[in-house]
């Protein structure tokens, strides 16, 4: 099967945007916003975000020159990821905040610095629409999805930081079920940088089950260089936090989706409890 894209009308041809610059913004009104938000309840201390939720692509910017089935593929978007973090703040009566546009406009959980920011290839396909991005060009970019996302994200951490409602931050990602040629054998991954505590608790709660191999920072390990919002929100916020990945095999499907929506809203509740426990990093 191959996985749904979200609707986009007809693309036209890859082009630059530059006669689109003296707009505030590369959307135009009939697209999508560049953020959804489900509102959770004011007893929930759960905050879900998920950067890489649709494979969208701004009119102006065409198909970035590739094919839609490119467009379908795990380097436009998290596939699975959404539908997961969707069932999870239902469960968990959560704020809920996704990002739409595909990580090959602009990634959003990148610094604006990085080299992948907006990425020239990915994997082993070239991004024809993002070989020659202008300064000007990836402003916009940034102005239009990047800045707009975090600004909700941040909107919502501060009303809460007002109002004195703890916040537990929740990332949910998706990685292939193999790269470059390789297996991965990994079922879920549980990723951190400075901040383990949340972390160590689903560590070892995952790994109770026998069936499950758990990625400890596999298949990949957050940084300052190659993430954004475990850095900004969870660790300089001192909110207690995690990212999660997902095999996308494994929540190709709803039924897949539900399963380990389920799953983690039993063990965070079971989790939140315990956090004042767990000591301090350093």
């Amino acid at each position: 099967m191959t996985p749904q894209r979200p609707d986009q009308g007809e693309l036209p041809a890859v082009r630059s945007p530059t006669a689109d610059l003296q707009l505030a913004s590369l959307l135009h009104a009939d697209e999508p916003p560049p953020y959804r938000v489900a509102e959770g309840s004011a007893a929930s201390p759960y905050v879900i975000t998920c950067d890489h939720a649709g494979s969208a692509v701004p009119r102006a910017l065409g198909s970035l020159g590739l094919e839609d089935v490119d467009l379908e593929r795990h380097i436009a978007w998290d596939i699975g990821a959404a539908g997961v973090a969707t069932r999870l703040a239902s469960r968990l009566d959560a704020w809920l905040i996704t990002q739409p546009y595909s990580r090959l406009v602009i990634d959003c959980n990148r610094p604006l610095d990085a080299p992948d920011s907006i990425a020239r290839r990915s994997e082993d396909i070239v991004i024809p629409g993002n070989e020659r991005v202008s300064a000007a060009e990836a402003e916009l970019r940034a102005r239009s999805i990047f800045h707009p996302y975090h600004q909700r994200i941040v909107g919502e951490l501060d009303r809460r930081r007002g109002l004195g409602q703890p916040t537990i931050l929740i990332a949910l990602h998706s990685f292939t079920p193999t790269f470059t040629g390789a297996a991965r054998r990994w079922h879920v991954g549980v990723l951190y940088h400075r901040d383990p505590r949340l972390a160590r608790l689903l560590l070892a709660s995952l790994r109770r089950d026998p069936a499950l191999v758990v990625g400890d920072n596999q298949p990949y390990a957050v940084s300052d260089e190659t993430d954004y919002g475990i850095v900004h929100y969870g660790e300089r916020r001192g909110l207690p936090h995690v990212e999660l990945e997902i095999r996308q095999d494994l929540i190709f499907d709803h039924a897949g989706q539900q399963v380990w929506a389920e799953r983690f809203a039993q063990l965070l509740r079971e989790a939140a409890p315990r956090l004042a426990e767990e000591p301090w990093p350093g």
